[in-house]
């Protein structure tokens, strides 16, 4: 990850503009990062749950590339939200599915970005409806910091500043390659 005004052609998804240059965010290299970052997480017990959807990409590739059997679980926000009475289940994606006994289950919560905190407490209000697991630690690919709860990741592959108007998310091709696009100003 480096600033500079030079960089990848325009139109690149991994390009974040700022106020002065530019900040450059591979997302394969991040990737890379997380790996090692949930390997060093892990315990012998340990089970992926990947929040809808960039997330759930995330734990579904760290599924394999970890080599642990059995697939890794989908969390949604949806039903837990703070302003759910606004957006009801539009745009709800994926809905949870978990395929292990939550209870004393020691979970790695994974997320594409860390930007309120308010994703990751809804998350886990429904993470607890299905049980009362051992330990959840929350791995993040970025961490944009901007919280209004206190909620902290324990491992982030990268922290970045965006301005309020801007959003950064994850996306995907069909080869299963990691990108970012960047929404607003």
């Amino acid at each position: 990850m480096t600033t500079s005004s030079k960089g990848p052609p325009p139109g690149d998804n991994n390009r974040v503009t700022g106020g002065v240059g530019a900040l450059f965010l591979d997302a394969e290299a991040l990737y890379r990062e997380l790996l090692r970052g949930v390997q060093q997480l892990r315990v012998p017990q340990t089970r992926l749950v990947g929040i809808t959807s960039g997330g759930a990409w995330l734990a579904e590739r760290l599924q394999q590339d970890l080599g642990l059997s059995g697939g890794a679980g989908v969390i949604s926000s949806a039903m837990h939200r703070d302003d759910f009475a606004k957006r009801g289940l539009a745009g709800a994606g994926q809905q949870t599915h978990l395929g292990f006994d939550v209870d004393d289950a020691h979970i790695i919560l994974l997320d594409d970005v860390l930007y309120t905190g308010r994703t990751i407490r809804a998350v886990l209000n429904e993470l607890f409806d299905y049980g009362r697991p051992g330990a959840v630690k929350l791995a993040v690919l970025v961490d944009r910091g901007g919280r209004e709860l206190p909620v902290c990741a324990d491992f982030a592959a990268a922290r970045v500043a965006l301005p309020a108007t801007q959003s950064l998310a994850l996306a995907r091709d069909e080869a299963g390659r990691f990108s970012f696009q960047v929404e607003g100003q």
